[in-house]
C-alpha cells in the first residue's frame, strides 16, 4: 500500500477520502465565498437599508470578525470532541444564521447575523486543515493543500460574480438578499453528507479548553478591528486610539497567558517549526492586500464608475479563473522552483497592483492594460498562494495540526478584516474628492504592502529548502 492510500482498516480513517474532502470543501467554499459575496451588493444593501459607511464594512467585516475571535477555538475543539461533529455543528450554525441574514429587516439585524455566521464558519474552517493533516500522507496530502488553496483562491473572486448574478437577477423580486439564502439548500447537502463521511477524529489526551485564552483572545481581536472598521466614519475619535491600545495590550497578555496556562489555546511553539513562523507573516501581508484590493475595487467599479453589481462581479471574473487555475496546477512546475514560486509570486501580483492603478487614474475602466493586469495577478499569485500554503504546512506534524490549522485559518481571516478595515478606511476618506485617486492610492500601497510580504516569503523559501 502506497502513502498516498489510507488504510480503510484503520480506525479513524475515511475509506473514502477524496470524495470526504469534496464534501468538506464544498463547506469551505461556501464559507470563503461569503467573504466577499457582499463587495458588490454594498450599494443594493445601503439603498434598501439605509445604511451608513461604517454599518456597509461592518456588514462586510463583521463576518471576519466573528470568523476572527473563534478560529483557534473551532481547532482546539474539534480535536477535544471530534472533528465531525464541529463540522457538522459549524455548517448547521452557518446555514441557519445565512438564513437571518437573508430575512433581516434592518442593517443592525444584518450585522449580527452576519457575526453570528461567521462563528459559525470558525468551528466548521479549521477542521478542514485538521482533517487533511490526519487522513493524507505524503503526495496525497500535497495533492489535497493544493485543492485546499484553490478553493480559497477561487472562492474570494467567485463571491464577487455570484453575488453579481444573484444581485443583478433580482430573484422573486429579493434584490440581494438571496446571496445569503442560496446557502441554506447547499448548507443541508454538506451537514448531511459531512456527517456520513468525516471521521470523528478527536484527539484529547486529558487537554481542555483554555478558557483564559479564549476570555482574552475575544476581546483583543473586537477591540483592534471595530475602531480600524468604524475610525474614518465617525473622524477618529480618542475611544478609537484607546481601543487599538487596549487591543494591543491584551494581545500581549495572551502570548504571556498561553506561555503559563497548562493546555494553551493554542501553542505558540508550533511557530518554532520549519516554515510556520515566515509562513504566517507571508500569509497576513498576501491576504491584507488582497482583501483590500477586492473591497476597494468593488466600490470604484460601483460607486466611482457607476457599474451595476454584475458588471462588476463579471470584470473580476477572469483574474479569479486565472488565479483558481493556477492555485491548483502550480504543484506540476519542476519541483526545483516550487520554494521560490511565493516570493517570485508576491513580487509580480506587486506589479500588477502597480499596472491596475495606472490604469484607472484617469477615471475610465482601464481597458487592456486592466484587464492584463487583473491576468498577471492570477498568473503571479495563484501559484505564490498555494506553494505558500504548502511550503508553510509541510513540516507540520499530525499531533500540531490542530494548532497549525488555527493560526492559519485566523491568520487568513484576520489579515483579510485589517486589510478591508484599513485599506477601505482610505479609500471612502480620498473617495469623497476622486474615485480614481482613491483607487491609485489604495492600489500602490497594497503593492508596496505585498513587496513587504514577497521578503518574508524569501525566508520561507530559506526555510523549506532541505540542506
Amino acid at each position: 500500500m502506497t502513502l498516498t492510500t489510507p488504510a480503510p482498516a484503520v480506525p479513524g480513517r475515511s475509506t473514502r477520502p477524496w470524495f470526504m474532502l469534496g464534501v468538506l470543501l464544498l463547506g469551505q467554499f461556501m464559507a470563503l465565498l461569503d467573504v466577499t459575496v457582499v463587495n458588490v451588493a454594498m450599494t443594493d444593501i445601503r439603498a434598501d437599508l439605509h445604511t451608513s459607511g461604517a454599518a456597509l464594512q461592518l456588514v462586510v467585516s463583521g463576518y471576519t470578525v466573528g470568523y476572527a475571535m473563534l478560529l483557534i477555538t473551532g481547532a482546539r475543539l474539534g480535536e477535544l470532541y471530534g472533528r465531525r461533529r464541529l463540522f457538522v455543528t459549524g455548517v448547521v450554525g452557518f446555514t441557519l444564521f445565512s438564513a437571518l441574514c437573508g430575512l433581516a429587516p434592518d442593517a443592525q439585524t444584518l450585522v449580527v447575523a452576519r457575526i453570528a455566521q461567521g462563528a459559525g464558519a470558525a468551528l466548521m474552517m479549521p477542521q478542514v486543515i485538521s482533517v487533511i493533516q490526519a487522513q493524507f500522507s505524503g503526495p496525497a496530502r500535497a495533492k489535497a493543500l493544493s485543492a485546499y488553496t484553490a478553493v480559497i483562491s477561487v472562492a474570494f473572486v467567485a463571491g464577487q460574480v455570484v453575488g453579481g448574478v444573484l444581485v443583478g437577477a433580482d430573484l422573486f423580486g429579493a434584490g440581494w438578499r438571496p446571496i445569503f439564502l442560496v446557502n441554506v439548500p447547499i448548507g443541508v447537502l454538506v451537514a448531511v453528507l459531512a456527517a456520513k463521511l468525516v471521521p470523528g477524529g478527536g484527539t484529547p489526551n486529558g487537554r481542555r479548553l483554555d478558557l483564559a485564552g479564549l476570555v482574552i483572545a475575544v476581546p483583543a481581536v473586537v477591540l483592534l478591528v471595530l475602531p480600524l472598521v468604524l475610525g474614518h466614519e465617525t473622524g477618529w475619535p480618542a475611544w478609537t486610539f484607546a481601543s487599538l491600545a487596549a487591543g494591543a495590550l491584551l494581545a500581549v497578555l495572551f502570548v504571556v497567558v498561553e506561555r503559563r496556562v497548562r493546555d494553551p489555546l493554542v501553542r505558540l511553539d508550533v511557530l518554532r517549526i520549519r516554515g510556520v513562523a515566515p509562513g504566517l507573516a507571508a500569509l497576513a501581508a498576501g491576504v491584507a492586500s488582497y482583501g483590500g484590493f477586492l473591497f476597494c475595487l468593488a466600490l470604484h467599479l460601483q460607486t466611482g464608475l457607476g457599474d451595476t453589481a454584475l458588471t462588476a462581479g463579471l470584470t473580476m471574473a477572469p483574474g479569479g479563473v486565472v488565479f483558481g487555475l493556477c492555485g491548483f496546477f502550480w504543484n506540476r512546475l519542476p519541483a526545483r522552483i516550487h520554494a521560490a514560486l511565493t516570493p517570485i509570486g508576491y513580487v509580480g501580483s506587486a506589479v500588477a497592483y502597480g499596472l491596475l492603478a495606472l490604469s484607472l487614474r484617469d477615471g475610465g475602466h482601464g481597458g487592456a492594460l486592466f484587464f492584463t493586469a487583473l491576468t498577471l495577478f492570477g498568473l503571479s499569485m495563484g501559484p505564490a498562494f498555494g506553494s505558500l500554503m504548502t511550503q508553510a504546512l509541510t513540516h507540520v506534524p499530525v499531533a500540531s495540526a490542530a494548532d497549525a490549522s488555527g493560526l492559519l485559518t485566523t491568520t487568513l481571516q484576520l489579515g483579510q478584516v485589517i486589510g478591508v478595515a484599513t485599506f477601505g478606511s482610505v479609500f471612502l476618506t480620498i473617495a469623497t474628492t476622486s474615485s480614481a485617486h482613491a483607487i491609485t492610492t489604495t492600489m500602490t500601497w497594497a503593492a508596496v504592502l505585498l513587496l513587504g510580504g514577497a521578503g518574508f516569503a524569501v525566508v520561507l523559501a530559506r526555510a523549506s529548502v532541505r540542506r
